[in-house]
């Protein structure tokens, strides 16, 4: 019996054809074998029907959830903050704040000197904003002049010198010049007149009790005679030491002429 033996180059197996078995058959059934070969219709290689087919890849449900939403899976990075500069000195904010803190102190200033009773210069506790007398102090504005100072006249002229010393309403005390004390004639006009003359009145005054009511002093100071230094070193000197403790304020109170009348000629010699 012949048998035809037919080589698949494309299936790999040899298979037999029986008398009066159709090619066809043989081809796609081989006796060696008990698999029977199938091939797709547009698969070049072929697959055995026994095999069981590919598992199909099973899906996460998490991340078909999260394809729906529109929201990506992957897991999210940490954040690293980036490393911190050296930070500069704010000086416009420390400026606001220093002004703050001097602001609140002048006001609790303010309102604690309006509730207090009245002390003399020397039992205060005297601070740098004491001294600040600008219109922009709020300690000058919120607290009115309550008790108003005692005035101490000083008019050196080019031939005298005045000392007048007045209550706070300006009604006056003690008024002397050069001549009270014995000066006559030029003498009046010279700068140790004017020395003794502010010896005498101060030594007045202690004599007569005032320095106990004259709790604030004003020196104006008018005219620019030698009694006008005369009489600042007296008050500077060993007797002024009981009266400059009380001294506030210094006005310079000297009449300024714009234009005006005629002045006296130069003298000739």
């Amino acid at each position: 019996m012949s048998k035809e033996i037919v080589r698949r180059s494309l299936f790999g197996p040899v298979c037999q054809r029986g008398p009066g078995q159709p090619i066809a058959t043989s081809l796609h059934q081989c006796p060696f074998s008990s698999t029977t070969v199938i091939r797709a219709p547009n698969d070049d290689q072929p697959r055995s029907s026994s095999s069981p087919p590919p598992a199909k890849q099973r899906s996460n449900p998490t991340s078909d959830l999260a394809r729906v939403l529109g929201k990506s899976t992957e897991p999210k990075k940490k954040a690293t903050k980036p490393a911190a500069k050296p930070s500069t000195p704010n000086l416009g904010a420390l400026a606001n704040i220093i002004q703050t803190q001097i602001r609140d102190q002048k006001i609790s200033a303010a309102s604690a000197a309006s509730r207090v009773p009245y002390a003399p210069p020397s039992l205060r506790t005297h601070t740098l904003l004491d001294y600040d007398n600008s219109v922009e102090n709020p300690l000058n504005r919120l607290t009115p002049d309550l008790t108003p100072p005692h005035h101490l006249h000083v008019y050196a002229t080019k031939h005298n010198t005045h000392i007048t010393l007045t209550r706070p309403n300006r009604d006056p005390i003690i008024s002397v010049s050069a001549g009270n004390i014995k000066f006559r004639k030029a003498a009046r006009g010279t700068y140790d007149a004017a020395y003794q003359l502010a010896a005498w009145t101060m030594k007045t005054m202690q004599e007569r009790g005032l320095m106990a009511e004259i709790l604030e002093l004003e020196v104006i100071l008018r005219g620019f005679g030698v009694g006008r230094e005369a009489v600042t070193k007296a008050l500077l000197g060993t007797e002024g030491r009981n009266l400059r403790g009380s001294v506030v304020r210094v006005t310079d109170a000297t009449r300024l002429k714009f234009g005006g009348t005629r002045s006296p000629k130069p003298r000739r010699l």
